[in-house]
C-alpha cells in the first residue's frame, strides 16, 4: 500500500470476504450481521485503518449529515454549556455542525441566518437562542418556509413548533418552597432580565409558591437584575431598602446570588441563620461559594443532548417520508421539556455552617 492511499470499502470488503453492504452495514452498527462476521469485518477495518467517506455517505444517501445550529452568547455560561451538549451528542449520532453565533439575543433579522444554512444543505436546524423579547416574531413567517425541520430550545411552548426547554417555572417553585419549609417568611426575588422567557418563568414559580404556602407578596419583594455577580449585589441592597424585614431570597441564577452572598457579607448578616438564599443553574463553582449555595440545578448540557436527538429523529422521519410519497417535511409541534433538581447545601438551611462539611 502506497503512503498516504486512502483504503476504499471494496478493498475492506476484499480482504473480509464479504460485500461492500455487509461493511457498511459494520460500520452503521446493523443487527443483520452475525457477530462472526461483524468480528472478522472490524478486525480489518481496524488493521488497514479505513475511513468511511463523508462525501460519499452523503452522495449515496443524498444527506449532508451537517446540522445547523444558530446560537447567541457563547461567553455566557448556559449557551457555552448548551453547545457543549449539543456537540457531543451530534458526534455521537455522525453528524457534523455548522454554527451560527448571533450578534446579540434579541436580533431580528433571522432570515439571512437560515438561508446560509440552507444554502450549506443542513439536514435540520437547532435553534438555541434564548426567547427574549420578540426575538421569535420571525417563526409565524419564515417557519412554513423552511424545507427540513427546525428545533427551539429555551422558548415558550407554541402549537406552531418544536420545543426542547428546562421547566424553568418549576425550578422557581421548588426553590421558593425549600426557603418556605425551612421557616424563611419574608421572602424576596431576584429576577433576571424579564424580557427573556426564563426570568419570567422563574418569577412565576417564586410568586406561585408564595401564593400556595399563603405568605405575603408585594411588589417591593422582587427587584431585576442583568444575570451578572455586579447586578446582583446591587439588587440585594435595593431590596434591603425597599423590604427590610426580608429573611430568604430566590436569585435567578447562581451568578447574582454570588453577589447576594458578597452583600451579606459585608453587612455582617449570617447565611443562613439570618438570610437564606437560594440560585439557579448549578454551575460548579455554587458547591464552592461560602456557604456553599444551594441552587436549582439545570442540564444545559442535557438540554443540548436530547435536542439533537429529537431533531435527528426528525430528519430520519422525514426521509422516511418522503420515501412513503408524503410531500409534508418538519415536525410536528411539540414540547420536551426537562424537570431540574434542587440541590440543598448550607446557604439555606438554618444550622450551622460546620453541619454542612459532607453537604
Amino acid at each position: 500500500m502506497v503512503r498516504g492511499e486512502r483504503i476504499t470499502i471494496k478493498q475492506v470488503a476484499n480482504e473480509a470476504g464479504v460485500s461492500t453492504q455487509t461493511v457498511s452495514r459494520v460500520f452503521n452498527l446493523r443487527p443483520d450481521v452475525s457477530p462472526e462476521t461483524r468480528q472478522r469485518v472490524t478486525e480489518v477495518i481496524e488493521r488497514l485503518g479505513y475511513h468511511p467517506s463523508a462525501l460519499a455517505r452523503s452522495l449515496i444517501q443524498r444527506r449532508s449529515f451537517t446540522l445547523g445550529v444558530v446560537t447567541a452568547g457563547l461567553k455566557f455560561i448556559g449557551p457555552s454549556r448548551t453547545l457543549s451538549g449539543i456537540t457531543e451528542k451530534a458526534e455521537e449520532l455522525g453528524f457534523a455542525l455548522l454554527l451560527s453565533e448571533l450578534p446579540e439575543f434579541d436580533a431580528h433579522n433571522q432570515e439571512p441566518v437560515l438561508r446560509s444554512l440552507l444554502a450549506r444543505q443542513v439536514d435540520g436546524i437547532l435553534w438555541a437562542v434564548p426567547e427574549v423579547g420578540d426575538n421569535r416574531i420571525w417563526v409565524h413567517d419564515l417557519l412554513p418556509t423552511l424545507p427540513v425541520p427546525i428545533i427551539f430550545l429555551a422558548m415558550e411552548p407554541r402549537a406552531d413548533v418544536a420545543v426542547v426547554s428546562i421547566d424553568n417555572h418549576y425550578g422557581g417553585f421548588i426553590a421558593t418552597q425549600h426557603l418556605v419549609e425551612q421557616g424563611y417568611q419574608t421572602i424576596c426575588h431576584i429576577a433576571g432580565p424579564l424580557d427573556w422567557w426564563e426570568a419570567r418563568q422563574r418569577k412565576k414559580g417564586w410568586l406561585d409558591a408564595l401564593e400556595t404556602h399563603k405568605l405575603p407578596m408585594v411588589d417591593q419583594q422582587c427587584v431585576e437584575g442583568t444575570w451578572s455577580s455586579s447586578s446582583g449585589e446591587k439588587a440585594m441592597r435595593q431590596l434591603f431598602q425597599q423590604c427590610p424585614d426580608l429573611d430568604a431570597v430566590f436569585v435567578a441564577n447562581d451568578q447574582m446570588a454570588l453577589g447576594v452572598l458578597q452583600v451579606a457579607c459585608r453587612e455582617g448578616l449570617a447565611v443562613p441563620e439570618r438570610l437564606g438564599v437560594v440560585g439557579f443553574d448549578g454551575i460548579a463553582e455554587s458547591a464552592f461559594f461560602w456557604p456553599p449555595l444551594t441552587t436549582v440545578s439545570q442540564d444545559q448540557a442535557e438540554l443540548g443532548a436530547l435536542a439533537v436527538q429529537e431533531l435527528v429523529n426528525a430528519i430520519e422521519g422525514t426521509y422516511q417520508e418522503e420515501g412513503a410519497g408524503k410531500e409534508q417535511l418538519g415536525v410536528e409541534s411539540y414540547s420536551v421539556v426537562i424537570k431540574p433538581q434542587l440541590l440543598i447545601r448550607a446557604s439555606s438551611v438554618k444550622k450551622h455552617p460546620d453541619s454542612f462539611r459532607n453537604l
